[in-house]
């Protein structure tokens, strides 16, 4: 399975939307086996959901996302924790360990206008991956 957090200097980036990179984490047998980062090769907003599954990333942590965002990534089978903030490294540990500190309202207030409302991932698990298994991809 692949997690992917919005990445800046260390950090979960707070703007999904205009994420630069991914620190994208390989999990096996509910450990991370390899870390990497990627970039977005330019690729903004709504492309991100068909870039990251490309990448086979089955798992998203991130900060700031609008709804349209969510529902993008949802329909990619990917599995969103938004609102999340601080070091990336420790927000995978904690997602791992059942622990991370998530938020259903993430915050895009940034936005002015109604089509990005914000909310979280309710019902995790639903057409995407199952976080902890260790199966070689998205279940």
């Amino acid at each position: 399975m692949k997690i992917a957090v919005t990445y800046e200097n260390g950090q979960v980036f707070q703007h999904f939307g205009h994420t630069e990179a991914f620190k994208v984490y390989e999990i096996e047998d509910g450990a991370v086996r390899t870390s990497r980062i990627i970039g977005t090769d330019g690729f903004g907003h709504g492309a991100l959901a068909g870039f990251l599954r490309e990448q086979g990333i089955c798992v998203l942590i991130c900060g700031g996302i609008g709804g349209g965002a969510i529902n993008a990534l949802q329909q990619a089978g990917i599995e969103v924790y938004a609102g999340v903030s601080g070091d990336a490294d420790q927000a995978v540990a904690a997602l791992l360990a059942g622990s991370l500190t998530y938020s259903s309202q993430a915050n895009c207030s940034h936005h002015g206008h109604g089509e990005h409302s914000c909310h979280g991932h309710e019902g995790h698990g639903e057409g995407g991956c199952h976080v902890g298994h260790s199966e070689g991809g998205c279940l």
